[in-house]
């Protein structure tokens, strides 16, 4: 595309005003932010730059929450409007497409993402159980006890069975962990079942993503772009939120530093961006004020897409250096202050009334304030975006259907794997079959019932007398270990199961004998 004014010199082209507005690609991993009203625009300029990223060979990923960016893997229609702003803008309109890879963390428009709970680790999984302080705190004892004794948190199932472990012996782990509130643990059981309700089950679970899948390029060494279906996500925005937040951390933990580049390795478009700091604790944005002041030097720049920027934290604002504004309303006079303080955050140009530009702007016209060779932000200017090249608008399902089919990554991701992990390994150590089932009579050595508290009674240690104390002539209780416990919990809870299990089956002869009568 030598001589193309949308990849001139290292640059990617934003739009033109009185001269060209260019976003330089070695400092296109200093993060940037657009913003705007709903319908003036944002989706397109989005769209313009990943397509400049993907021609530069940069990997690109995006969340699409209203459908709209799939069009992107499609050639792109010669619309009226769009050759007439490309002939504006000094070229000639040619129709392009571009390399994609669909996703969806529930497998049904994408290739399927998972994560471990490991991977997601108690800070975000607290968030996204929408835990206080005190249950936060259980969910660091989960994990911490996992650790300690190689029990694996995988999935849902895992954590929960962790959390029913706790549960049952929270006073014989309070003096090693502190208080575990019965309250407390209510609260997490009940927003477990809120998630499992949203479909988190699954998008928690093995094969895990590969995040280096994200960083490829074509055959025409064009960078892949990496669209996220998140229309349904977007039903549930605090899982929508946390997912995206933890693949930002898990980047930065992955990737090695390389400092500053010629280009970015990969550019990670954030939609919704306020959802990602509402009600977020102070802990949390800390987090994400250091993964965001940081990654960078691993290659990743960072684009939050809001419709304003007072959406985003002083802090990380601040660390945004390539700005595109579209237009924001100003009907009432809360409006009207968050167009000020909008204007504010500019480089000012004598030349233009910021404030009251974001107010006259029309569709696909944006305020432009990209950083210029020596890292500073250039003077705001006002601009026409460039047009997109390839399809805007959403494809159908058969277009979907047969981008996935041609995709390198078929079949790495499409099949669950269930491994040996914490809910599985505890079970096998109590005794319990593996599909959940409670033993026979005979497993239980002809006992009944009293067989297999006995067996389990065995297990723990229980059978085996301890040191006889000498003042009341009895064994001395021995204290247990951590993984005693755990083992001790699941067993508790099978006997418990079958106890249930056989008044069941007694009540409904009885009720079948009443019946026939």
């Amino acid at each position: 595309m030598a001589g193309d004014p949308r990849l001139a010199d290292g640059k990617i082209l934003v739009g033109k005003g009185e001269d060209y507005d260019y976003l330089t690609l070695n400092l296109g991993n200093r993060h940037g932010l657009i913003t705007g009203a709903t319908g003036t625009g944002k989706t397109v300029t989005l769209q313009t730059l990943a397509e400049g990223f993907s021609n530069a060979g940069v990997a690109v990923f995006a969340a699409d929450v209203k459908g709209d960016l799939s069009g992107i893997a499609m050639m792109g229609d010669a619309k009226p409007h769009f050759v007439k702003r490309a002939k504006d803008l000094g070229y000639d309109y040619q129709p392009d497409e571009f390399p994609v890879v669909f996703w969806d963390l529930f497998g049904d428009q994408g290739h399927p993402i998972r994560a471990t709970i490991a991977e997601m680790g108690p800070l975000l999984l607290a968030r996204l159980l929408e835990c206080n302080d005190v249950q936060e705190g259980i969910v660091n004892i989960i994990f911490r006890i996992a650790d300690e004794n190689g029990y694996p948190l995988l999935d849902l199932k895992d954590f929960r069975s962790m959390l029913q472990f706790v549960s049952d012996h929270a006073g014989e782990l309070q003096t090693k962990y502190g208080n575990i509130a019965p309250a407390s643990v209510g609260a997490i059981q009940r927003a477990l079942l809120v998630l499992e309700n949203q479909g988190a089950n699954k998008f928690f679970g093995e094969p895990a993503l590969d995040l280096k899948d994200f960083i490829r390029t074509d055959r025409d060494r064009r960078g892949m772009i990496n669209v996220l279906a998140a229309d349904k996500l977007m039903q549930s925005p605090r899982l929508y939120a946390t997912f995206l937040l933890w693949m930002l951390s898990e980047l930065f933990e992955v990737l090695p530093e390389i400092g500053d580049q010629p280009k970015p390795k990969l550019v990670f478009f954030f939609d919704e961006a306020h959802l990602l700091f509402d009600n977020a604790p102070k802990a949390l944005l800390d987090s994400i004020e250091q993964v965001v002041r940081l990654i960078r030097s691993k290659g990743v720049g960072v684009y939050f897409i809001t419709q304003n920027p007072l959406d985003v934290p002083e802090t990380v604002l601040g660390q945004l250096g390539n700005r595109v504004q579209h237009a924001l309303r100003a009907f009432t006079p809360r409006d009207q202050r968050a167009v000020r303080a909008a204007a504010e955050t500019f480089r000012q140009n004598p030349k233009i009334d910021t404030a009251t530009a974001i107010t006259q702007l029309g569709v696909g016209e944006a305020l432009v304030s990209m950083l210029e060779d020596k890292g500073t932000p250039a003077m705001v200017s006002r601009c026409f975006v460039a047009p997109p090249t390839g399809r805007v608008g959403p494809i159908t399902a058969d277009e979907r259907k047969q981008v996935l089919e041609k995709s390198s990554l078929k079949g790495k991701y499409d099949a669950t794997v269930d491994r040996e992990s914490a809910y599985e390994i505890l079970q096998k150590k109590a005794g319990i079959p593996a599909d959940g089932t409670a033993p026979t009579e005979a497993d239980a050595g002809g006992g009944g019932l009293g067989g297999i508290l006995g067996k389990l009674e065995g297990m723990f240690g229980g059978g085996a007398p301890g040191p006889i104390n000498p003042k009341t002539g009895r064994p001395m209780r021995q204290p247990q270990s951590t993984s005693q416990i755990i083992i001790k919990s699941v067993a508790t809870s099978a006997a418990r199961s079958v106890g249930t299990q056989v008044a069941r089956a007694v009540l409904r002869g009885v009720l079948g004998s009443l019946l026939k009568k």
